[in-house]
């Protein structure tokens, strides 16, 4: 991996995010508008990574699988359009589009989030400012404001209200989950009703790199380019939050 890849990861997503934009812009019945932003930005994607990565392999949603990437130094893991349910409603800005770069033996090693409707590109070549940048102080006391899933909140999540003084706020992408934790306006993302590596892979290599805590619910690493794509679940907090978190997520989920 080389400064180039950041660069790449975060030039690629922004000029994905661009090119919704364009055909947001264009109006049209929601559902076509959604096919037609997968699938342009997944081609845009490919056609750049083809010529600008020739020796790379890409894991992309709207692509068929390819066992050989797990033979493969470097995947690319994209997302070409993260909340493609909320890309087709008027007004909303919780979607995005990700980019990551995999490497064997070091796992993710670059990757970008743009948010369009955010006018936002978040990357690890420069990190937002991470948990002491933004957000209030720790010792503030008030609810944690968790970020869930607009249609698939886990119950667990509601279960740890009872454990801690939580307050569910729900959004749409997992990017945009992720990159509120990131930018201060919430404090935790849970997730646990199941995805697949390019929902998180660009988000977490974003959070890792500006000093942010990402792991399963049971606290385990987060890995990817595996033979099974499914993930199960996700925790991407402050740092201070990890440890109550993942105890309370432990006493709710035990329990069932």
């Amino acid at each position: 991996m080389t400064d180039d890849d950041h660069v790449l990861a975060r030039d690629l997503a922004g000029q994905a995010g661009q090119r919704l934009l364009g055909l947001r812009a264009g109006g049209g019945e929601p559902d076509l508008l959604r096919k037609a932003g997968d699938r342009q930005s997944h081609e845009f994607l490919m056609a750049e990574l083809a010529a600008r990565r020739p020796g790379d392999w890409v894991l992309s949603e709207e692509a068929a699988d390819n066992p050989k990437r797990l033979s493969a130094d470097r995947v690319w893991i994209v997302d070409p359009l993260d909340g493609t349910r909320e890309f087709g409603e008027p007004g909303r800005a919780d979607w995005a589009v990700h980019v990551a770069l995999w490497e064997r033996g070091t796992g993710l090693t670059a990757g970008a989030v743009a948010l369009p409707g955010q006018d936002q590109v978040l990357s690890t070549g420069q990190p937002p400012p991470g948990p002491a940048g933004h957000g209030p102080d720790e010792a503030a006391g008030g609810p944690i404001r968790v970020v869930v899933s607009r249609t698939r909140p886990p119950r667990f999540v509601q279960d740890i209200s009872g454990l801690e003084d939580i307050e569910l706020v729900p959004l749409g992408s997992a990017g945009a989950k992720v990159a509120a934790v990131i930018l201060g306006e919430a404090d935790a993302y849970i997730h646990g009703g199941g995805f697949y590596e390019w929902d998180t892979a660009a988000p977490v290599a974003v959070a890792h790199a500006a000093g942010f805590h990402a792991s399963r619910i049971d606290g385990s690493e987060l890995t990817y380019n595996q033979v099974d794509l499914l993930m199960p679940d996700i925790l991407v907090c402050r740092p201070a939050l990890a440890t109550p978190l993942l105890q309370a997520i432990r006493e709710v989920t035990n329990a069932v």
